[in-house]
């Protein structure tokens, strides 16, 4: 059975908020796999990332590994989390992974691209991601929700897709 609901996509994308309210209407617990990764290691994303992406992606595995034992959780990812299998594997095993697709353009208009790590470049890196990554968000997804909506419409999409896979 299926006993989390995972949130993947683009830096910007509204994964944390959406969980969030999603959690709170449902009464399952959110954790937000970046602040969990905080809150392990005591350091900042940025600071992780100091070290090199790929360090950041080993402690983000070792976070995933965690996460894969709870139940009952709304979890929303940080952008890059799929570009190592295993995080969705490990996700996915008693998860659903859904895809929130937020329009590019409409992301740029949203982010604050300096409080965004791989973004610190600017809105072109935004695109780059954008492209490296949307064929692997669709690819891994269970389902797939367009954020081009109000919250309120998209939470309602999630509460969906939950009943429908029986996560109450």
């Amino acid at each position: 059975m299926k006993n989390k609901l995972v949130i993947i996509g683009m830096p910007g994308s509204g994964k944390t908020t959406v969980g969030k309210l999603v959690a709170e209407k449902t009464g399952k617990s959110f954790i937000d796999l970046d602040e969990f990764i905080v809150e392990q290691t005591e350091k900042t994303i940025l600071q992780l990332f100091e070290k090199g992406e790929d360090h950041f992606r080993e402690i983000e595995t070792r976070a995933c590994m965690e996460i894969a034992k709870r139940t009952g959780l709304i979890v929303s990812t940080g952008g890059g989390v799929i570009k190592k299998p295993i995080n969705i594997k490990l996700l996915g095993d008693h998860g659903i992974i859904v895809f929130l697709d937020r329009p590019v353009d409409l992301i740029m208009k949203d982010i604050i691209v300096q409080s965004r790590p791989l973004l610190k470049e600017g809105k072109e890196k935004l695109l780059t991601l954008y492209e490296e990554r949307y064929e692997l968000y669709k690819k891994y997804a269970d389902e797939i929700i367009i954020n081009d909506r109000t919250i309120e419409e998209v939470c309602t999409e999630f509460i969906t897709i939950m009943n429908k896979y029986e996560m109450f």
